[in-house]
């Protein structure tokens, strides 16, 4: 089971933001993840998102990969392709 300290907040941005309004989603929510974390991937993929739709993840403050790992406490933004912006 998880706790509240399970939690990570996810915000979903530009064009990306179709898919959540297509789920009747906010484009900022709070998901519990495991303890041991889980891959940007596999967050998109729960949240309803397309990851070959998403061109940047940003973790706390910092572009990673799609495959690293997020844990509990983070805060996660994902970005379309064509997102303006010096990441």
């Amino acid at each position: 089971m998880y706790s509240n300290d399970d939690l990570i907040t996810i915000n979903i941005f530009g064009s990306l933001r179709q898919y959540m309004d297509k789920q009747g989603l906010p484009y900022s929510l709070t998901r519990a993840i495991r303890h041991e974390g889980e891959s940007g991937h596999d967050i998109a993929l729960k949240a309803g998102l397309p990851p070959e739709k998403i061109e940047a993840i940003f973790c706390n403050g910092k572009v990673v990969n799609i495959y690293d790992l997020i844990y509990p406490g983070d805060r996660v933004a994902f970005f379309p392709y064509g997102t303006p912006g010096p990441y």
